[in-house]
């Protein structure tokens, strides 16, 4: 396979050769400063609240200072602390807006240090450290995050209650200079009146109590000035997918969206894309909590998709991203893993459906078998459609069952996931639907008859991968496998050749560490995945995918080094809904949600679907 960037002015030079001749990412300065960092904000912090030392050699020089600079000392080199441990993961991470802000604060934690606890050892580490930014300062060129006025409110609350901690152990720590025994309310007391620059109800001598009212005063001024920053600063929203962006993912699709199962996923409009120099291949991306997230193999021409991925790179070098791709195929992966350098990750297995090999019959399919004949007998009936063949009423109200019999708050997924229903670009999509009537053969529901939805989407022109499951929770059991037999049966009239089911993570270890003769470690890690599953779908979706007796296609992660996995694994959980950190609902602002847009500019309309609305 060809490695060269399609139409690249700069020669049709090997992507891995370009990126030796640059040189590797410069990681370790900024790890270490970073960490240098937390160690200076902690010492920071350090000499902020406890007593300096009086038997200091520079003791004598600094008792003819103004006598108010040493609590304001003390103030001074508590804040920078606090601020050099807020900016130490941006440190880490490149980002140029940290690196200014700590060349600023080092210089006065120094200082602070010096003139409050005489400490020459801790303004040397500052200044150290400052000279090791100033060194190195090309480094930290990384552009910031996407960002929302959110991130306001959470630092209020982590902020207020760190300060009221680091609170409680200023007023406690000059036990000798306190006025009587007060008790934890009344330090607790102390601490908030202080924060709000009160004067409280604990007392102290020899002037401490200007030391713990300056200290108190400084925390309290930071959460209210870094909460009125985040709050007040303008937002840096995360790429999506316009119309233009559209479109021609749409064209790469048509041509090419035949290779991998996810690919029409990629036109989620909550996505960002990066395309090839030359336009022909794509990847589509997510940032979540400083990952950027792509799924599944990038779309477009194979030949062209070292240009893309190292676009993608690039981007996740300019802003310090964690590059990572979730779900990608064993050629996406080998290709990934070729041009970047990246390591590759077993994830778990897609669940494939041949058509031409599908039936009920068998000893096998006996328990499915079963249950559809079960239903049916029960009164249930199944319609499998393209999505262009329902009229404007049916689609509305599949789209409010869909959306009201959803079981949590937020729409979940994202490498699996289109989140709509009905656009018109999505004319080619599959919707199965089950439907019952009371015996007065009415049915008494807002959407009529309808008692289960499942939704695909195309697969190339011959296959087509499951988007959406959504039942009635009045309705009897196996709706799902009722609508998937139907899907399959129809399959042929609609010329699909191959259904992409769910992904099963870890399913290779699941069927292992089941079988006679697995190891300890293998059935150790079978029983973890079987205990995640109370809270997770791994055993579950595992099972159910394997009634229908498919042919299953491994899927991988692909990332940078092991200690980013935790990182990645969470982000990608933020992504596919599992973990939601948004600000609490009656906080958030309720928006109307946005209709389908149209979408006939994008992909013209086929013959047979204009027929179809005519009639």
């Amino acid at each position: 396979m060809s490695v060269t960037v399609d139409g690249d002015k700069k020669g049709l030079v090997p992507v891995r050769a370009r990126r030796i001749l640059r040189g590797p990412a410069p990681e370790k300065v900024p790890s270490l400063v970073g960490t240098a960092c937390t160690l200076v904000g902690l010492l920071d912090i350090a000499a902020g609240v406890f007593p300096r030392f009086r038997a200091s050699r520079v003791h004598a020089v600094a008792e003819v200072l103004p006598g108010t600079l040493g609590p304001l000392s003390a103030a001074l080199s508590l804040s920078a602390g606090v601020l050099l441990l807020l900016l130490a993961h941006g440190l880490k991470r490149h980002k140029r807006r940290a690196w200014r802000a700590a060349v600023v604060l080092l210089p006065l934690g120094a200082t602070a240090q010096f003139v409050w606890r005489h400490s020459v050892l801790g303004a040397l580490l500052s200044l150290a450290l400052l000279a090791l930014l100033v060194r190195h300062r090309d480094q930290f060129a990384a552009l910031p995050d996407p960002r929302s006025r959110w991130r306001a409110l959470a630092n209020f609350v982590v902020m207020g209650a760190g300060s009221i901690a680091l609170g409680l152990v200023i007023v406690s720590a000059h036990p000798r200079r306190v006025i009587g025994s007060p008790s934890l309310t009344d330090r607790l007391e102390h601490v908030l009146y202080g924060l709000l620059g009160v004067e409280g109800p604990v007392g102290y001598t020899h002037g401490v109590d200007w030391t713990v009212g300056y200290s108190l005063g400084a925390l309290g001024m930071l959460t209210a000035l870094t909460t009125i920053y985040l709050a007040f600063r303008p937002e840096h929203p995360a790429a999506r997918l316009t119309d233009d962006d559209e479109t021609r993912l749409r064209a790469l699709l048509d041509r090419h969206g035949g290779r991998d199962s996810l690919g029409h996923f990629a036109l989620r409009r909550d996505k960002g894309v990066i395309f090839s120099p030359s336009g022909k291949a794509a990847v589509c991306y997510r940032v979540v909590s400083g990952v950027m997230l792509a799924s599944g193999d990038p779309i477009g021409d194979v030949e062209a998709w070292p240009g893309a991925i190292e676009r993608f790179m690039d981007e996740a070098k300019i802003h310090s991203w964690t590059p990572a791709v979730m779900g990608c195929s064993e050629t996406g992966g080998q290709v990934w893993t070729r041009e970047t350098g990246l390591d590759a990750l077993e994830l778990g297995d897609e669940a494939v459906v041949d058509v031409a090999d599908f039936s009920l019959s068998g000893r096998a399919m006996r328990n499915v078998r079963q249950m559809v004949t079960r239903i049916e007998r029960n009164g249930y009936t199944t319609r499998v459609r393209r999505v262009r063949d329902l009229d404007d009423a049916e689609l509305e109200r599949v789209r409010r069952a869909a959306a009201d019999w959803r079981g949590t708050d937020t729409e979940r997924g994202f490498s699996m996931a289109l989140g709509r229903i009905g656009a018109l670009g999505d004319g080619d999509a599959v919707i199965a639907t089950a439907h019952k009537t009371d015996d007065s053969g009415t049915a008494d529901s807002p959407y009529g008859d309808l008692k289960a939805i499942i939704h695909f989407v195309p697969w190339g022109r011959d296959g087509m991968s499951l988007e959406l499951m959504r039942r009635d929770r009045s309705a009897d059991p196996g709706m799902n496998e009722l609508l998937i037999v139907a899907a399959l049966q129809a399959s042929p009239a609609l010329g699909i050749a191959r259904v992409s089911l769910n992904f099963a993570m870890f399913r290779a270890a699941l069927a292992r560490g089941e079988k006679i003769g697995a190891g300890p470690v293998l059935r150790l890690w079978r029983g973890l995945l079987v205990f995640l599953s109370r809270w997770f779908q791994i055993e579950s979706l595992y099972k159910f995918n394997a009634k229908f007796r498919p042919r299953w296609e491994p899927r991988f992660v692909v990332y940078r080094t092991s200690r980013d996995l935790p990182r990645i694994g969470f982000a990608a959980m933020q992504a596919e809904g599992f973990v939601n950190l948004s600000l609490p609902r009656p906080l958030t602002r309720r928006r109307p949600a946005p209709a389908p847009r149209p979408c006939a500019h994008i992909t013209p309309a086929r013959p047979a679907e204009h027929e179809a609305r005519a009639a």
